[in-house]
Order: structure tokens, then C-alpha cells, then sequence
């Protein structure tokens, strides 16, 4: 499955953890989870679900009772909650990447602290690595740029400070948050049990 199909796939798994959904709320969901640059068509959504539905992830119950359009609800099978805590335990680099960061950032508040902290060290990590790559790149080419290659560059570069930046706060507060509580496992603003919690 490509990066895009895992984030795709732990974003409609993790939607589907707080409620069933129809297709459309469903849609509209997931594309506020991935953000404004990725919009979700039903054409990639619908596959997706098929996908899960073989895999045993998610049920889809028709309602004809609403009127004549029989509707369809999308909810998470007790198969689907152990594979979504699963995905969620994963701090490897797919975690870190463009394609996936921003739904695992989202879902946080599944995580425990310990999982939060090791994929923000990974995404600060490669960010950092991103900026040292570009800004040796920039200075070996910096003759033959003009002003607007020099001056998107330069914003690719403060935008991955800035991210830098946010992410070491973001570790901090982590951690002073675990230091406090001395439970590793409690985020700074309150937590939803995990799937694996609930189920015991």
C-alpha cells in the first residue's frame, strides 16, 4: 500500500472509532482530518472502504428506512479497533513523513506519551536532515538563482524552522507533562482511552 493509502486508511479507521458515519460525513471528516491541500474524492474513499470491508476492519449496515435511497453506515468491527491500536503503536519512519504525520498527529490523543515523543523526534529529525540537504544545496547554486528562486527558497527554509521550532515545543511539553504526572502515559490535555484499553 502506498503512503497515501496508510494515511488514508488510519484516518477513515480512526474517525470510525469515535462513531459509525455515512459516506458523506465520512468524507467530509477525513478530508478536514488530511487538510485542504489533499481533498478526498468518493472515488478514493469508496475503494478504501471496500478494502477494509474484505479485510474484516469495518461493516457497512444499509438502512432503508430512511426513504427510498437505502443508506449505508460505516462502523469498526473489533478486528478493526486491535488493527487500528496497532497502526497506531507504529513509530518507524512511515510515521514521520509528509504523507502521514499530519493523521498521526491528529490522533495523538490515542497514543500514549512515550509513542507521541519517539514520532516527534523522528519528524524533527527529518526535517532537520531536509535542512541541511537544501541549505548546502542552496549555497552551491546560489549564483545562478535569480531573485524569486532565491525567494522561494528562502521561505521553504524558514517554513521548515518553523516547524522545527514547534516540534522541539511540542517535545518539551511532553515531557515536563510526563515528569509531572510520572506516568508516561498522560498526555497534557487530557486522554481517550486507547482501543486496547477499552477492551479490557
Amino acid at each position: 500500500m502506498s503512503r497515501r493509502g496508510v494515511a488514508l486508511e488510519l484516518a477513515v479507521l480512526g474517525l470510525l472509532a469515535d462513531s459509525p458515519m455515512h459516506g458523506y460525513e465520512l468524507r467530509k471528516q477525513v478530508n478536514a482530518l488530511l487538510g485542504w491541500t489533499r481533498l478526498l474524492s468518493y472515488g478514493t474513499l469508496y475503494p478504501c472502504l471496500k478494502q477494509l470491508g474484505r479485510a474484516g476492519y469495518i461493516v457497512a449496515d444499509e438502512d432503508a428506512s430512511s426513504g427510498r435511497r437505502t443508506k449505508i453506515t460505516y462502523r469498526l468491527t473489533a478486528d478493526g479497533k486491535e488493527h487500528l491500536a496497532e497502526l497506531l503503536e507504529d513509530t518507524g519512519p512511515s510515521a514521520w513523513d509528509d504523507e502521514n504525520f499530519g493523521v498521526r498527529f491528529a490522533l495523538f490523543s490515542r497514543t500514549t506519551s512515550s509513542i507521541r515523543v519517539r514520532i516527534l523526534e523522528g519528524r524533527r529529525s527529518r526535517l532537520e536532515e531536509r535542512l541541511d540537504t537544501v541549505k548546502n544545496a542552496a549555497q552551491r547554486g546560489r549564483e545562478r538563482m535569480d531573485a524569486y528562486t532565491a525567494e522561494l527558497q528562502r521561505h521553504g527554509l524558514e517554513s521548515v524552522q518553523r516547524e522545527i521550532t514547534w516540534l522541539t515545543e511540542l517535545i518539551e511539553r511532553e515531557r515536563a507533562a510526563a515528569d509531572q504526572t510520572n506516568d508516561g502515559d498522560l498526555p497534557p490535555a487530557g486522554r481517550r482511552e486507547t482501543t486496547r484499553n477499552k477492551k479490557k
